[in-house]
């Protein structure tokens, strides 16, 4: 069988060269006579491969040398619960609420201390990202946390808030290494590498180093405290290894493509192939402030359920797969990460105007 165009959120769509690359290594990883799933992670090979990915990534993101790296386990997910019990000091963190994943992390924050929802866009279907120019920060937080791209409802900060000197958090999980970001301007990223970066199982924290404290909530356990893996450079224990290895070699086609700066061209030109066709068709339309629109997710509805699952089912059989939208949403949703190719978004838009002649001459 042929490949796909894969538009799923997450897992996603990974480059084909890095798909080829590992599957000439699989068996004989460069002379070591074995793969890398089967190497030890305290070896001198898997070193080499490790710091190689951090060194990268550095370099994509110019990342400052007051910040460390962490490749981790347990996904974002895991992160809603340690970032509270890492980060709070006087017990509040300041959340503000677009989607799904922000509610889980403000929800689980608040086992451990004080969550405040300084803004929402609960109101429209979390269908914008509100003005975040003049928060009501509270004056004691110890962060203000925002989930910057909402994979579900497909919306994109653009400006970031003003924190009133208060560390920024941010899940960046659906965006990153989509564009340049100036790491500066955060106190903690952490991103699921599922979506745009590697497989399933790792997830990368970019944090300060002076918020790698040994002060952390008395309860938070060794494996949960940032200080136990910045210590010992992501070897605590044994790391999600084959994972770190694709995303290393992710990085390394970003580089080689020409970086942040190059990848976001080309998302830009994928993500405004398909609003253009959306804003003018007469069946299909977009469900996000055009302001805020993300350049990973786009979430489209006929308005018609029947017409949508329809719309699903053909599209699958044209080899256009995972375009179902999220089940809390309904509808349909492209997610058109780095790797999905300019073309496999020509062919979506290709096969929707299809569609809708198909069925604007039927119910004629």
């Amino acid at each position: 069988m042929s490949r796909v165009y894969n538009f799923s959120a997450g897992p996603a769509v990974l480059p084909e060269e890095v798909l080829k690359e590992a599957a000439e290594e699989m068996m004989d990883y460069k002379g070591t006579g074995m793969s890398v799933m089967e190497m030890s992670h305290r070896s001198k090979a898997y070193e080499t491969i490790i710091n190689e990915a951090e060194a990268d990534l550095r370099d994509l993101l110019a990342i400052p040398d007051n910040y460390r790296v962490l490749f981790l386990q347990g996904g974002a997910s895991q992160q809603f619960a340690m970032v509270p019990m890492n980060l709070f000091k006087n017990g509040v963190g300041d959340y503000i609420i677009t989607g799904q994943w922000a509610k889980k992390a403000y929800q689980e924050a608040k086992l451990y201390g004080t969550a405040n929802a300084v803004a929402s866009s609960a109101d429209k279907t979390f269908s914008y990202i509100p003005d975040v120019s003049d928060l009501p920060i509270s004056e004691d937080a110890d962060y203000v946390y925002i989930c910057e791209n909402n994979t579900i409802y497909g919306t994109k900060y653009k400006t970031l808030p003003d924190t009133k000197g208060k560390i920024l958090v941010a899940d960046l999980s659906s965006c990153f290494l989509s564009e340049p970001v100036d790491v500066s301007k955060y106190g903690l990223i952490f991103a699921g590498a599922q979506k745009n970066v590697g497989p399933a199982g790792v997830v990368i924290v970019i944090i300060r180093e002076d918020l790698i404290r040994e002060d952390v909530l008395k309860e938070t356990p060794t494996m949960l405290r940032y200080k136990t893996h910045a210590d010992a450079k992501s070897l605590y224990n044994t790391p999600p290894a084959y994972g770190i290895y694709i995303c290393g070699k992710v990085f390394k086609w970003l580089k080689n493509l020409g970086g942040l700066e190059a990848m976001k061209k080309i998302n830009e030109k994928k993500a405004a192939i398909l609003y253009d066709f959306l804003d003018h068709s007469k069946m299909f339309h977009g469900t996000v402030v055009e302001k805020d629109r993300s350049l990973m997710n786009v979430p489209f509805v006929t308005g018609d359920e029947e017409l949508d699952a329809l719309f699903v089912k053909e599209s699958k059989a044209a080899g256009l797969e995972n375009l179902k939208g999220h089940r809390s949403v309904g509808g349909m949703r492209a997610s058109i990460y780095n790797a999905m190719p300019v073309e496999g978004v020509e062919k979506l838009v290709s096969f929707m105007k299809d569609f809708e002649e198909q069925h604007t001459r039927q119910a004629d």
